[in-house]
């Protein structure tokens, strides 16, 4: 049957619109608006924003997702500033033309919601064809709290529609599927965010099992299929820079930061209706509340379930191989230490060897997502099979304008805080004319001691960003332990022999005061306390154009002197080893 002009502009219009409606409602225009920066001055999306700042004003590299001017000797990419390398690679030939103030983010969220409401709208085509239908249930996959929650800080992780595009080729006929749309959906989420890549994969290596299942393709076409994805996916990764961390790729968490087993029904502040229920702690991470408005379709479609009518079991049977997926995830996402409310029970221990491996994705809570998605496309299922058109419609009404007025008690803060007065700079607590100076002779900023989120890493990061220099004192969601130590070694080497590398700025915790006025170059080097930090500018002393520091640091100033009948206590002290 032809389809009237109508119906084929509606198609993707409706979505659109959704999508565009959804972001403005929930996050607002001023996020959208790519020179103000204002809404990223806090939090993780501070890493974001100077990550994606350093990487487009470097030179480029190779691998392209190298960022050592955010990082120096730390083995940076733009990857683990979670920069979004999808984004940052896009815009980085256009870096000249773009204004100094410049920040994407607003862009990838905007994207987020139309591409989350598009391929919410392809899954429930895959029930009805009705449009109303489809657009109601697409409504309530964008109005998901789990996806809006993480604009809280975690801006690439709001990048959802990539499960829902994977589990739309996983459920669409098999005679529709497509080698290059999987290709391509995988490459985008290794673009994305490692976590959203890892769920895709998942979902694709099931979809070829239940291919090699049905006997649809042969051993050999399957086998060719896995290797040339995997080699393509490889190829995407080692050039977002995934491998350039060494063995830091594991850390620490997995069995703190997983599920809780009331987490589909606990609101944590998403409800004006439903109490919440108590967690253990670390269990956000497992945040995957779904709403009362779903909660309602749900029981809407209960009596239907009950009585066998919805066709929910023989569909569920027809794609066992998703269930045992849906089911590893949910295991993965619960962790070896299962919480039910404040009650935590640990299961099992696990090997060391298989505990590092868990850690690599140590957020376990995060790998639900992939099922909270089915559970909502089965509530839509069940009440679109279980009752006429017009009641679903009416259902699905009820459920979509309940899920977007109840959880407003959550995502009214997320816009609050995304709607704050636009800003192209950052508040600076350093306004002393030293640091105008020293940037103007100065190729580097370093913190001692070197580390992940040090002490002020923000402050002199923007400082650095500000003036085209390079910095190590940034906050990394991965780091290359080997560097981190290596780095460590060369500043406890440098403070000890008051030897400094002449291009770099230094800013030391106060433990290492002592140290580096006892082997400091008083002739030639300046160490002062400017705008409450403790620097140490090499040659500062041998260059007209530096004046006197006020508050440059005499020894008196960091050992007290001793006065006639003080009492003095001797211990025996190695040279200086702060970490």
């Amino acid at each position: 049957m032809k389809r009237s002009w109508l119906q084929v502009v509606y198609g993707p219009v409706a979505p659109l619109l959704l999508g565009i409606l959804a972001f403005f409602a929930v996050v607002g225009p001023r996020a959208f608006r790519p020179t103000n920066i204002a809404w990223l001055s806090a939090g993780d999306p501070s890493t974001h924003y100077l990550g994606s700042h350093f990487f487009r004003n470097s030179d480029w590299t190779f691998p392209v997702g190298l960022n050592p001017s955010y990082g120096i000797e730390l083995s940076n990419a733009i990857l683990f500033s979670d920069s979004n390398p999808l984004l940052a690679f896009l815009f980085k030939p256009f870096a000249s033309i773009l204004p100094e103030t410049f920040q994407y983010f607003g862009i990838w969220l905007l994207a987020c919601f139309v591409l989350q409401a598009w391929f919410g709208w392809k899954l429930v085509a895959l029930i009805s064809k009705n449009p109303a239908i489809r657009a109601l249930g697409a409504g309530l996959f964008v109005f998901a709290p789990p996806m809006i929650w993480r604009l809280h800080g975690h801006l690439s992780l709001v990048g959802h529609f990539l499960i829902l595009a994977a589990l739309y080729f996983l459920l669409r006929p098999t005679h529709q599927r497509s080698a290059a749309a999987w290709t391509t959906v995988l490459a985008v989420a290794a673009m994305a965010h490692a976590y959203l890549l890892a769920m895709v994969a998942l979902l694709w290596l099931t979809d070829l099992v239940q291919v090699l299942a049905r006997r649809e393709r042969s051993i050999k076409q399957v086998g060719l299929e896995l290797a040339g994805i995997v080699t393509i996916v490889g190829l995407v990764c080692w050039q977002v820079g995934y491998f350039s961390v060494g063995d830091g790729l594991s850390t620490s968490g997995y069995g703190y930061c997983r599920m809780n087993l009331a987490s589909v029904l606990d609101p944590s502040g998403w409800s004006f209706v439903l109490k919440d229920i108590p967690q253990a702690k670390g269990d956000y991470e497992g945040f995957n509340f779904l709403g009362l408005g779903v909660i309602t379709l749900a029981l809407f479609g209960f009596p239907v379930l009950i009585a066998g009518r919805s066709g929910l079991v023989l569909a569920a049977r027809r794609h066992y191989s998703i269930l045992v997926a849906l089911t590893g995830l949910t295991l993965f996402a619960l962790s070896n230490k299962i919480s039910i409310g404040s009650q935590e029970f640990e299961i099992i221990s696990l090997p060391e060897p298989l505990l590092q491996a868990a850690n690599v994705f140590r957020a376990s809570g995060r790998f639900f997502w992939p099922v909270f998605y089915v559970l909502v496309l089965s509530a839509i299922f069940v009440v679109v099979r279980g009752y006429s058109v017009r009641s679903a419609i009416l259902m699905l009404t009820i459920a979509l304008v309940v899920q977007v007025v109840d959880t407003r008690a959550g995502w009214q803060d997320v816009r609050k805080k995304l709607m704050a007065s636009p800003k192209s700079e950052w508040a600076s607590p350093l306004s002393d004319p030293f640091w105008e100076k020293a940037a103007d002779k100065y190729k580097k900023v370093r913190w001692i001691p070197p580390g992940n989120h040090s002490p002020h890493w923000k402050t002199l990061a923007y400082y650095a960003a500000r003036h085209e220099m390079k910095t190590d004192a940034v906050y990394l969601a991965r780091i290359d332990k080997e560097a981190l130590q290596a780095a460590r070694q060369n500043a406890i080497d440098a403070v000890n022999t008051g030897t400094y590398e002449p291009d770099s700025l230094y800013v030391v915790d106060p433990a290492t005061l002592r140290a580096a006025m006892f082997a400091l170059d008083r002739e030639t080097d300046l160490l002062a306390k400017v705008d409450g930090l403790y620097v140490i500018a090499p040659g500062w002393k041998r260059y007209a154009a530096c004046d006197q520091v006020d508050g440059e640091l005499q020894l008196e100033d960091i050992v007290p002197p001793v006065h006639l009948g003080e009492r003095i206590e001797f211990f025996q002290q190695t040279k200086w080893t702060y970490w």
